[in-house]
């Protein structure tokens, strides 16, 4: 236990958390954003704080009530604060293996804040935002965050949170917005950009996933058909020489066509994939889409298609 509690203080060596103890519970929360910061700078600091935490936990369980343990029990109170906020789950986000730490927290209760588990936002000093918008005046707080790698990492988890969320009703849109996201955080990982300008690169990107959303009301078509309308590659210039009506007009009569043949065990059953297939095909000759797009655009097709299928089929 108290190698493991070593570990720790050396991550966190430079910075003064005693009004972990001291403080009003307000100052104890205010620790957290500055902690999470000093962390966050470190090479893999999440990654090793979370798991020298978690090691930590495991043999603090063990030692109580050993007096040993009773010393340092606020300390280590403060380091399971910080490890829970950087170790936040994104809504959706598989729960790990071993999670003793509701245990520990109520051998220490004294020493955690009367909330209990604070909230990821409400450490860093923000409002909890509505991740469904990711409103100018939410981005704008972010961008003046003085801990700029916490800063990185709510916007993070907020996108992934969102594009995982996309991710069941749209796929074109979700892959092109996830391979956005991990290619600058790639950068940011391999120190070749730094925290502002990751910062602002990942409020662009929320700006367009907003933006992207909207974009159905101002073609006049609803969530499905706008996933089917995205399958389309709008984007290539080869396609929109097609222009807006007719793309519209393909993307109804496939909807209607799919939304018509579709089971809910059609994407194990061959002869009605093959079915599909036929009947995509013939409705994008029939407006002149571009016959060199033709295959890719029907397989995308029909992976959309699987994915609505099942609400469809109901």
């Amino acid at each position: 236990m108290l190698e493991k509690y070593e570990v720790c203080c050396g991550l966190l060596h430079g910075f003064e958390w005693s009004k972990w103890t001291t403080g009003t519970p307000q100052e104890r929360v205010s620790l957290l954003p500055s902690a999470q910061e000093h962390i966050l700078a470190q090479e893999n600091g999440k990654n090793r704080f979370v798991q020298a935490v978690r090691e930590l936990s495991q043999a603090f369980a063990l030692a109580v009530p050993h007096d040993q343990a009773l010393r340092i029990r606020d300390d280590v109170a403060f380091f399971q604060a910080v490890q829970a906020v950087l170790a936040k789950r994104a809504p959706g986000d598989a729960r790990p293996e071993e999670e003793l730490d509701h245990a520990v927290r109520q051998i220490i209760s004294r020493a955690v804040s009367p909330e209990g588990v604070v909230d990821i936002f409400a450490a860093a000093g923000l409002q909890k935002p509505d991740i469904s918008i990711l409103s100018d005046e939410f981005l704008s707080e972010v961008r003046g965050m003085p801990q700029r790698n916490l800063a990185v990492e709510l916007l993070q988890k907020l996108l992934k949170s969102e594009i995982k969320k996309r991710s069941r009703k749209n796929v074109v849109l979700a892959r092109s917005f996830a391979e956005m996201l991990e290619q600058t955080l790639r950068r940011y990982q391999n120190r070749a950009i730094e925290a502002a300008q990751v910062i602002e690169e990942l409020i662009v990107l929320a700006k367009k996933m907003r933006a992207a959303a909207q974009r159905g009301e101002e073609l006049g078509l609803n969530e499905d058909e706008m996933a089917f309308y995205d399958a389309l590659e709008t984007n290539d210039s080869a396609v929109k020489v097609l222009g807006d009506e007719t793309l519209r007009a393909i993307v109804r009569e496939r909807v209607d066509t799919v939304r018509r043949n579709v089971t809910i065990d059609w994407t194990l059953r061959e002869n009605v994939q093959a079915q599909l297939r036929v009947l995509v095909k013939r409705i994008l000759r029939k407006y002149g889409y571009p016959p060199d797009k033709q295959e890719m655009a029907t397989k995308t097709v029909l992976e959309q298609a699987a994915l609505l299928s099942n609400e469809w089929a109901v």
